[in-house]
């Protein structure tokens, strides 16, 4: 097997056994990144020199004993999670300048555990949009076809492991953000539970919704990396303690007697014909290996996107309040007085979609529209949380799409924001009720773009969704694609 087309855990088990050295596969990821990084452009900032350094110091520490499950692995980070003496711009202009003087704690759990950070990926400006285009530093492409979106906010960490710029990535979801990527570039993502990663240095967008968690190439890597980046965290007041984050041991082949739901509101009206196909095709072969799998009925869908949009953009316009041109960050050149220093500097540094989410945001906030708009929002919020918990009362997973088509084209969403917005659809409520969903690749459509498969579980159930998810990785078999720039081989 190639080097670049190894999955981490492979690597760091080739690491350990001193068949390929860290420093041997930094230099092959870097390389890599050279050779393809102008046709995709998934990186904001590479630390080329960092990160051989860190690779370096990292060899030295394992041929003296020390023992992590991905020592040695190069990583890259997506730029809205702080890393210490490197840029996190949030791929926005009013933060193109700041270097952080604290990483976030999942990233300084993955330095603990030995990982070599490559550098920040590009992203959706704040992590506002579902495309990556909405970032100040230009668009990431699709690896599969670079006249399509990778999918965002995380599309750059998605782009990059399909693209072999790295072995895994770090992402957060707060509506779809890992796992719509994951879905459009054929890789897996998972989103943990609320609370389960510390959002401690990662720049909020919906406080309530956002959450840290891997993209890789298979499932055995989700569950390696889980094991590393979920810690109870006193800086984050979210933050829960568990006790059941041993994910590796759930890798097994085994769904006999697991129920399974396939809600009917997402199979219906707008949904892609072969996005349908592929998924119920993954729900027969579980089904095969001894799965019970049934249709139900899952309300309250149809509310989901307003109620994530007034609520997502009600905290942004909160959160963003910060960047104000004084402590950090762009500060516009001419102005007259304060107040007009601050118009200047935010209407100069924010992008449009940003804009208009913290119009949006302070609209439903302002005191005439709270009781309309935001309160009603959350009483929703709950009963899509209710209406989860009479499902998990049924089943041990739900199974549906992750997004209603393949990739767009480039270009196509940002002419029609809600069109944007409506193809959130299948995983918006995830993030409302907090629950864990992971994305895996289940299919192509006939443009030879990958198809993404969902697996929901209850809060605290990520081991259930990896060992689902495991046992049909194991009956679908190799997933991968064309060329030589995508990792794998083809189905």
């Amino acid at each position: 097997m190639e080097l670049l087309d190894m999955t981490a855990v492979s690597l760091a088990a080739a690491i350990r056994k001193k068949e390929v050295t860290a420093v041997e596969a930094t230099e092959a990821v870097l390389s890599q990144i050279e050779k393809s990084e102008d046709k995709y452009h998934c990186y904001v900032t590479v630390d080329r020199e960092g990160a051989l350094a860190k690779a370096r110091e990292i060899q030295k520490k394992i041929e003296a004993g020390f023992e992590g499950p991905l020592a040695g692995v190069p990583v890259a980070i997506k730029d809205n999670l702080c890393t210490e003496g490197l840029p996190t711009t949030c791929s926005s202009k009013i933060l193109e300048n700041f270097v952080p003087t604290f990483s976030a704690q999942a990233v300084l759990n993955l330095q603990n555990a030995g990982a070599v950070i490559l550098g920040k990926t590009n992203m959706d400006e704040f992590a506002m949009g579902s495309t990556t285009e909405t970032s100040a530093f230009g668009v990431t492409r699709n690896p599969w076809n670079p006249e399509h979106v990778p999918g965002g906010s995380s599309g750059g960490s998605a782009a990059a492991v399909a693209a072999k710029e790295c072995f895994y990535a770090l992402g957060s979801d707060t509506g779809g953000s890992i796992r719509q990527p994951a879905s459009f570039c054929g890789v897996v993502g998972l989103k943990p539970t609320y609370g389960t990663v510390s959002r401690y240095g990662l720049v909020a967008y919906g406080s309530s919704l956002d959450q840290i968690g891997p993209l890789c190439k298979d499932v055995a890597d989700c569950a390696a990396i889980m094991e590393i980046i979920a810690s109870h965290d006193l800086k984050d007041s979210t933050s829960m303690k568990r006790d059941d984050t041993d994910f590796t041991k759930a890798l097994k082949e085994d769904v006999k007697g697991m129920r399974i739901g396939l809600p009917r509101d997402y199979f219906g009206e707008g949904l892609d014909p072969e996005v349908k196909e592929a998924v119920l095709k993954a729900a027969e072969a579980l089904r095969d290996r001894g799965a019970l799998v049934e249709e139900f009925d899952l309300s309250l869908v149809e509310y989901a996107i307003p109620t994530y949009y007034t609520i997502a953009a009600a905290e942004a316009s909160s959160n963003l309040e910060r960047f104000d041109g004084i402590k950090y960050g762009y500060r516009t050149e001419n102005y007259e007085g304060l107040h007009n220093m601050y118009k200047k500097s935010r209407s100069e540094g924010f992008g449009p979609e940003v804009k208009r989410r913290i119009m949006l945001g302070s609209f439903v906030l302002s005191s005439g529209y709270y009781d309309a708009y935001y309160l009603k929002a959350l009483r929703v919020k709950a009963l899509i949380k209710k209406a989860f918990d009479e499902a998990f009362a049924k089943y041990d997973v739900i199974l549906g799409p992750v997004a209603p088509t393949t990739a767009p084209k480039l270009g196509e969403s940002l002419s029609d924001p809600l069109k944007m917005y409506l193809g959130d659809i299948y995983t918006i409520s995830i993030n409302l009720a907090g629950l864990p969903g992971l994305s895996m690749p289940c299919g192509m459509d006939s443009k030879g773009l990958p198809i993404g498969l969902q697996l929901i579980g209850d809060c605290f159930q990520e081991k259930k969704l990896i060992r689902t998810a495991y046992t049909y990785e194991k009956a679908r078999g190799v997933f991968g694609g064309k060329g030589e720039e995508i990792y794998g081989k083809a189905i």
